[in-house]
């Protein structure tokens, strides 16, 4: 079959892609802007990729359009394909007619953490001899694709990040309402999509549809320190529950005992795994056991998922080392939410100490480029030492959104300017955080050529 797909550089449509490939179809696509990490992933693949979507691409006469949810009503090919009648479906429906039907479905959903949750349950379950297949929000370094189909036998597990976004301009039930799993990790859930959810409540209603495809003889992995999902479950439930992160000790219930890099993982008061790994953050300490819990339900040993994570590399872009230049330090990472932000310096703060980090971010999000979360910025940023904002764009007024920061923050209209403020103010020893869930312009490889030419 030939499938060719709209919005194809997205995370999860990307993924998919290479999973059609796998399978043996035919797999085109197109989208307005063809960025890596994704565009490399596909072309590495062979999959011919089409910048636009221009209404000539009906031409290509594929057996199926499958259509992101980047792709809205008044776009030219879309509109091409309803003119023709021709046949059309969402990726994550795709998805769970062509591969997920008959697998042991391990859902990963939450607010924050969802990408590097699914790759440590990916990787714990590949060391525990699984094989199993994946579909993952971005690029697990331990596996280096975002997506296989791994072990295809019925029962089989299948690994997926659970996006809460709407499915396709047709169907605006949530993604992860199509994935039918028998595991799911609940990871956490605040306000975030302000361009498609009202408020939390609507989050939290789209959650419980979620907990509601979950069989009775399935799992639910529910961080118990987050009230909005206790009010989740408090709407009914009908699987087993299994708490994690407790403040302090819950029979039953899962949690840590010691630094984020270097834990016991216990049960009640039993110890029963190990973790020293690289990662920093209690945010990662979070996710790491709310894997563990995850992979025992299908048969990975708690010790066992706890040593995978050893070797675990992480994903592109999350805290990733870009490159260095005069003792100046550029990474690179995902985060865009105003949590995700704050957790993400203060994953880098405790690795640096003391040396300076300068925070460099673009509020990309629909959510953020409404406005949504403003407010939260300098509380997001305050552990950083300067914050430069690209706000180029935006419909709110960033420098008043900056003014508590003070001195340590600029706002610069272009990306051009934005490198020049940087380089001007980056010293040797620094650490320059650049935050997106874009391409950002290329900024990082800008940063680098002229803060090497400055020398």
């Amino acid at each position: 079959m030939h499938i060719h797909i709209l919005g194809i550089c997205g995370t999860f449509m990307g993924g998919l892609a290479a999973l059609a490939r796998e399978s043996g179809h035919k797999v085109t696509g197109c989208d307005a802007n063809v960025y890596p990490p994704m565009s490399d992933q596909l072309r590495a693949l062979g999959i011919e990729l089409i910048e636009g979507f221009g209404p000539e691409q009906m031409a290509l006469a594929p057996d199926l359009y499958v259509v992101g949810n980047v792709v809205s009503r008044g776009n030219a090919l879309m509109e091409a394909v309803l003119d023709a009648g021709a046949q059309y479906t969402s990726g994550p429906q795709w998805l769970t007619d062509n591969v997920l039907q008959g697998r042991h479905v391990l859902a990963v959903a939450g607010t924050h953490g969802k990408t590097s949750t699914t790759s440590m349950l990916a990787w714990m379950l590949e060391k525990g001899g699984l094989n199993p297949g994946f579909l993952v929000g971005g690029v697990p370094l331990n596996f280096g694709v975002s997506a296989r189909l791994g072990n295809t036998q019925p029962g089989s597990p299948f690994v997926i990040e659970a996006d809460e976004y709407d499915t396709a301009f047709f169907d605006k039930r949530s993604k992860f309402v199509h994935y039918r799993p028998r595991t799911a990790i609940l990871n956490n859930l605040e306000y975030d999509h302000a361009d498609i959810f009202e408020n939390l409540a609507a989050i939290e209603r789209q959650f419980h549809h979620l907990v509601r495809t979950v069989p009775a003889h399935g799992r639910l992995v529910v961080n118990a320190r987050e009230e909005s999902l206790q009010r989740v479950l408090t709407m009914g439930c009908w699987s087993e529950v299994q708490r994690f992160g407790a403040r302090k000790e819950e029979p039953g219930a899962l949690r840590a005992r010691g630094e984020p890099h270097a834990f016991d993982v216990l049960r009640g008061s039993l110890k029963i795994a190990r973790v020293e790994w690289p990662l920093l953050g209690e945010h990662n300490q979070l996710n790491a056991i709310a894997a563990i819990a995850a992979a025992e339900h299908v048969g990975v040993a708690p010790e066992v998922a706890a040593r995978a994570l050893a070797s675990f590399e992480n994903v592109r872009r999350r805290l990733e080392l870009i490159g260095e230049t005069r003792g100046i330090r550029v990474y690179d990472d995902f985060a865009h939410h105003p949590t995700a932000m704050r957790t993400t310096v203060n994953g880098l703060r405790r690795k640096v100490g003391i040396e300076r980090i300068l925070a460099v971010f673009e509020p990309r999000s629909n959510t953020m480029k409404l406005g949504a979360m403003k407010a939260q910025l300098p509380w997001s940023l305050e552990e950083a030492d300067l914050a430069f904002c690209h706000s180029g764009g935006l419909g709110w007024d960033a420098v008043q959104a900056m003014a508590p920061m003070g001195k340590q923050a600029v706002v610069c209209d272009t990306i051009p300017e934005l490198v020049q403020r940087v380089v001007a103010a980056a010293r040797p020893g620094d650490h320059i955080l650049c935050m997106s869930n874009g391409g950002f312009g290329g900024v990082h490889a800008r940063l680098l050529e002229a803060l090497g030419a400055a020398r």
